[in-house]
């Protein structure tokens, strides 16, 4: 979720009398951060995955399931042994947005040895015990995108009601008892977006039109409260939600790399950017939302919309008056430039600076691309602060730098090493969804970290135009988008840039072609050689273990067949389960039976004892909770490995 400041939070109009001092002195921090460690050299690669998991009960006798409020109970427990022992910390636990959520990573970082991608799994099933360990009768946890009844009536234990007058969100659905108390980041970015935009969030997500399906779809929820605002922002035809739990409530998977030092870290950053919009679509696992089917497989523009700050008019409903700039997305979205000199001629889209601090690091030394990447962030107002964190050494510290990084919430993120830390330049991979079992999100984990050597190793180069990224991620949203759509793709992933110009639509047409995901992943003939074909020549050149080996080959495996469609996407998988089970009426509803069937089919799928060849393909790998000692000497890998 970000920087976790404790303190005393401030409250929206002490925040917003505050933005320039936070922008100023950020920027400041960053220059300092950026001269002190611009040169550094000979970090090791490392990586890492954090996966947000959902607290569920059941009760058997109602056939109810609902989302259990007690990460805040749990996380004091997971944290004893990091802050005990850390050397023998496993698991880190971190809070996150709702009381239902917690995120764990492993306790180390992985690191250049083949063998760590057969400990991947196991650290993920090691974590799923630790929480299984503290649970209550009839509780589960789960690494699923989205709760299907989110926002629906009696959807948490214990229950609780919305609140739309006096909440931090004003929502009709989202209780604020649902987000993460223990710590008031949460319940102050939610008030402080709601009272920055000068109204609620509005989501709309267009629903599956099904034989009985109202049409059009509307709602009256007067009800519930509303004093007429849904009625404003609400759409014919859309699944209609109001608050921020409803973005960033839902799960994702989301992987970190430290480069060997800034120039491989800018590259890697713009390189994968090309491919969000492709995992995000081979991750879909999103299609249920607030109790009723979505037209839609992924959370993306559901998580945007939830955090989406802007003002009328910042975008572009009223004349600027008041406000600095006209911002054409949400501060959660997708990056709008890429960072290396390679990437600068496909940067095509209008981009939003601060020219003050654009000027301020041109000044001190920093290149145009990177402080532009800076400027734009820092378009944005800090929207959460506490009174402790207001005075800082800017020479020293980084949280007001930090506060503004880590509040746009984007694909890619670039990230500087911390002060006074051993941890180098780092990339931050966003777009996946989480996925049901350990075997499925360790699969995606490890095919980004190696189609990340594949691309140093190889010298790669995947990029396309940023306005054609933009629109793969609008396409990888949609209902099917594995099947039924095609993305730009760099045809020749071997060529590099021959021209330093800005591309022309001549060049698109040279450079990039629409292929489906299948292609991509898997290969089109002679016309492209794809990206598994090019991740098993790397791997022939290497050496592995036979373990290690048979774990990477299931991984690949899964990949090729959801790619070619042979395996289904978890969101395909669900939404066949609600549209065939015997309660469903034909009207894109899911009814607490649907939901109950859903999740005890999913519990069981990711303890094992239900198969399920449709969506997995009985994977068994070899993974183990550590790297074998013949190996790790071998590869004389020290033992903390």
């Amino acid at each position: 979720m970000g920087l976790l400041s404790e303190g005393s939070p401030l409250s929206w109009p002490e925040t917003k009398k505050l933005a320039d001092h936070v922008r100023k002195h950020g920027i400041t921090q960053f220059i300092n951060l950026y001269n002190l460690l611009k040169d550094r050299q000979g970090d090791v690669l490392k990586w890492g995955d954090e996966i947000e998991y959902m607290l569920v009960k059941f009760n058997h006798e109602t056939q109810k399931a609902q989302l259990s409020l007690r990460g805040q109970d749990l996380l004091p427990v997971l944290q004893i042994t990091e802050k005990e022992t850390p050397e023998k910390a496993t698991s880190l636990w971190r809070p996150e947005f709702a009381s239902y959520m917690i995120e764990g990573t492993p306790g180390k970082p992985y690191g250049g040895l083949l063998a760590h991608f057969n400990i991947v799994e196991a650290n993920m099933k090691n974590r799923r015990q630790e929480v299984s360990a503290l649970l209550e009768k009839d509780e589960q946890i789960f690494s699923i995108t989205a709760f299907p009844r989110l926002g629906c009536e009696g959807f948490c234990v214990p229950e609780a009601k919305p609140d739309p007058v006096n909440s931090a969100s004003r929502s009709l659905f989202f209780p604020d008892d649902a987000i993460y108390l223990a710590h008031p980041r949460f319940r102050t970015l939610t008030r402080n977006i709601r009272e920055r935009r000068g109204e609620k969030v509005a989501i709309n997500v267009p629903i599956f039109k099904d034989v009985n399906t109202p049409s059009p779809f509307t709602e009256d929820l007067t009800i519930l409260g509303d004093d007429g605002e849904m009625g404003r922002s609400a759409l014919p035809d859309h699944i209609y939600m109001d608050a921020m739990g409803f973005g960033m409530g839902q799960c994702c998977l989301q992987l970190t790399f430290q480069a060997c030092n800034i120039k491989e870290a800018r590259r890697l950053y713009d390189q994968l950017t090309p491919m969000c919009p492709i995992m995000l679509a081979l991750t879909a696992a999103s299609p249920l939302q607030r109790g009723y089917i979505a037209d839609t497989d992924c959370r993306w523009n559901i998580i945007s919309s939830s955090v989406d700050c802007r003002t009328r008019e910042e975008r572009g409903l009223d004349p600027l008056k008041t406000d600095r700039f006209r911002i054409y997305k949400s501060r959660y979205d997708s990056i709008d430039s890429y960072l290396s000199t390679e990437g600068e001629r496909y940067n095509d889209i209008p981009l939003v600076i601060d020219e003050e601090a654009y000027k301020k690091m041109r000044d001190a030394g920093i290149d145009h691309l990177l402080a532009q990447h800076i400027a734009h962030l820092f378009i944005r107002d800090p929207v959460s602060l506490f009174s402790e964190k207001v005075n800082q050494n800017d020479e020293e510290d980084s949280d007001h730098f930090e506060n503004l990084q880590s509040t746009n919430w984007q694909t890619m993120r670039f990230k500087p090493p911390p002060p006074k830390s051993t941890i180098g330049w780092r990339v931050e991979f966003r777009p996946c969804e989480a996925q049901i079992t350990d075997f499925e999100n360790a699969a995606y984990v490890c095919f980004i970290v190696l189609l990340t050597r594949v691309i140093i190793t190889y010298g790669l180069n995947f990029l396309i135009p940023i306005s054609k990224v933009d629109e793969n991620m609008q396409r990888a949203q949609k209902r099917d988008a594995v099947l039924n759509q095609k993305f730009w793709f760099r045809k020749d992933l071997v060529s590099q840039n021959s021209s330093t110009g800005a591309v022309s639509t001549a060049d698109e047409e040279q450079i990039c072609v629409e292929m489906t995901i299948g292609e991509i992943i898997n290969g089109k003939g002679e016309e492209f050689q794809g990206l598994l074909p090019l991740i098993s020549s790397y791997l022939s050149t290497v050496e592995v273990d036979a373990d290690t080996h048979c774990t990477i080959h299931q991984y690949l495996r899964l990949i090729q067949k959801r790619a070619n469609g042979d395996l289904m996407t978890t969101a395909h998988w669900i939404r066949e389960f609600v549209t065939k089970h015997p309660d469903y009426k034909g009207d894109s509803v899911v009814s607490e039976k649907i939901n109950y069937d859903l999740l005890t089919k999913m519990d069981n799928i990711q303890n094992g004892s239900t198969e399920c060849p449709s969506l997995l393909d009985h994977p068994r790998t070899k993974t183990q909770s550590s790297i074998p000692e013949n190996i790790r000497m071998a590869e004389n890998c020290p033992s903390t490995c």
